[in-house]
């Protein structure tokens, strides 16, 4: 598509409603809205936004699944000089709180059905506690009606932000030392410097063709979700967004619509490939096909390589890193090649190293701490200045995973430095689960770890010491958990012990819960 060099997205968007303006830019659950539409309704938006006193860098919340109302928002957002911050819809409340409270956000757009999600909360929320700070997307009537009545008697004229490339634009939120999540904010430039590298370098790692249809699976509160469909409407491309990932949904979109690029999360690609197939095969329109998120099982890649029938790709990085850092490109998916079980080579643009626990260079072939460096690397952990420097060191992401490289440049992931736990693509840190179930009253302490799991890559096991005289049952622990985690972050696993193995120093000894169950893996993440 466009070899256009963007710097923001009000560029993208403005680009494509002048050159293509008919071209559908997002379907959503039967809804299309085009280039145009898209440019004219985000510009009231933003002109919406700027007259409720929004000012500049201000945080505005998302709460809700995938639609082109997030998109429309997305924009809005780069036009109204102001920062998005997606929220995941299936935290629980207290968790929500957290992320507005800790963002300062001024202003929320929530899906009619998470409204109680927020309500409970909002007098501790001050910044929105004020009247018309919490805008419902649907109200009463029909989709979208609310916001319509928002935006109602402002214009859809062509704004001109101040914002440049240098400038935030989303805060998103991940797992931290502390298990409460830790604002990331990401500048213009992560969602596009890979592509103008790539375009630069002749890379069709990730290549558009004209007539390409993109399938939004990953939800927009992750870097992958968000930073791939811009990387589609940059493109020019239409693209398809899944209110929220079914696998059943994601295979007839296929066949639908003809999709042909897609990335999703090996366990969404587990379950798509689980999917009871008809003639013809669903999946003949799939050229390209990246995976990302999780490390992804030998099993499930080689029945992908052969079923799919088209190119596959995969993706390493970290919110923190903005996205795509590494990629394996289609021509090292060869089944018994040698770089098959690699993460990738190094995007154009970014440089990777590996150093032991002093900070010392190590060469190739020497397992330690991969560090990643590029101009797409996050901005900050928003408020937090001393986690940001003990991050981002002159000028490196330290990424706490451990791997090596290969005489060849290729990156190897064996390991996780830290201690987060990948399910199905979601983050999960321990500590934000131990300290939830160490609010039973049966429990006087508790570890959980990420153990092997085919279907999901890892599923959480919690291992808990119980009070003396004290009784519980698994059941009852994940019934003591609901509403205090999401759903997801729940352990499906409990053993009993008499006592968690702790160093000196008190910190728990994870290694040795984790290793009966990983020993016979090759690699220490799956």
């Amino acid at each position: 598509m466009t070899s256009t060099v963007f710097r923001t997205l009000t560029e993208v968007v403005t680009f494509h409603a002048e050159h293509q303006p008919e071209r559908v830019a997002i379907v959503c659950d039967g809804r299309e809205m085009t280039y145009r539409q898209l440019h004219v309704e985000s510009n009231r938006l933003a002109r919406a936004i700027r007259a409720g006193n929004i000012g500049r860098g201000a945080r505005i919340g998302y709460l809700g699944m995938e639609s082109e109302r997030y998109y429309e928002l997305v924009f809005a957002c780069a036009k109204s000089e102001t920062v998005l911050v997606p929220i995941n819809w299936r935290l629980a409340p207290a968790e929500v709180a957290h992320i507005l409270r800790d963002s300062g956000a001024e202003l929320l757009f929530v899906e009619h059905e998470f409204l109680a999600t927020v309500g409970e909360q909002q007098t501790e929320l001050p910044r929105l506690a004020r009247l018309g700070s919490v805008i419902d997307l649907d109200g009463t009537g029909p989709l979208g009606s609310a916001l319509q009545a928002w935006k109602a008697g402002h214009s859809g004229d062509d704004l001109a932000p101040a914002t440049g490339t240098d400038d935030p634009i989303v805060q998103l939120y991940t797992s931290g030392t502390t298990g409460l999540p830790k604002g990331v904010v990401l500048a213009q430039r992560s969602f596009f410097m890979l592509r103008d590298q790539l375009r630069e370098h002749g890379s069709d790692w990730i290549d558009w063709k004209p007539d390409d249809v993109n399938l939004i699976g990953i939800p927009g509160f992750h870097v992958a979700g968000i930073w791939w469909a811009i990387q589609g409407l940059a493109a020019g491309v239409t693209n398809v967004a899944m209110r929220t990932f079914r696998s059943k949904d994601a295979v007839r979109l296929l066949v639908e619509h003809g999709i042909t690029t897609t990335v999703v999360v090996p366990a969404m690609l587990h379950m798509m490939l689980s999917e009871p197939r008809a003639e013809p095969n669903p999946f003949a329109s799939l050229r390209k096909l990246g995976y990302a998120g999780s490390p992804i099982t030998e099993s499930l890649l080689l029945q992908a390589m052969e079923v799919l029938g088209c190119e596959l790709t995969q993706f390493y990085g970290l919110t923190e890193s903005g996205g795509v850092a590494v990629c394996l490109p289609a021509r090292d998916h060869v089944i018994g090649g040698p770089k098959l079980r690699a993460a990738g080579l190094p995007c154009p643009g970014f440089e990777v190293k590996v150093i032991d626990a002093g900070g010392k260079l190590l060469p190739p072939g020497e397992v330690g701490q991969i560090c990643l460096r590029s101009p797409a690397l996050m901005l900050e952990y928003w408020g937090l200045p001393a986690a940001t420097r003990e991050t981002l060191v002159d000028g490196w992401l330290l990424t706490g995973d451990a791997g090596h490289l290969d005489p060849d440049g290729y990156v190897f992931i064996s390991d996780r430095i830290k201690d987060t736990i990948i399910v199905a693509g979601e983050n999960i840190f321990p500590a934000e689960v131990e300290n939830a179930l160490c609010k039973h009253p049966a429990v006087a302490e508790a570890a959980v770890i990420g153990i092997p799991d085919e279907r999901w890559g890892e599923v959480a096991l919690a291992f808990v010491v119980l009070r003396p005289g004290a009784k519980a049952t698994p059941r009852e622990l994940m019934l003591s958990l609901k509403g205090m985690i999401a759903d997801f972050k729940i352990p499906p696993r409990y053993e009993f012990i008499d006592a968690v193995p702790r160093n000196p120093s008190g910190k728990i000894l994870r290694r040795i819960l984790r290793d009966k169950f990983w020993a016979h893996m090759e690699r220490k993440v799956n």
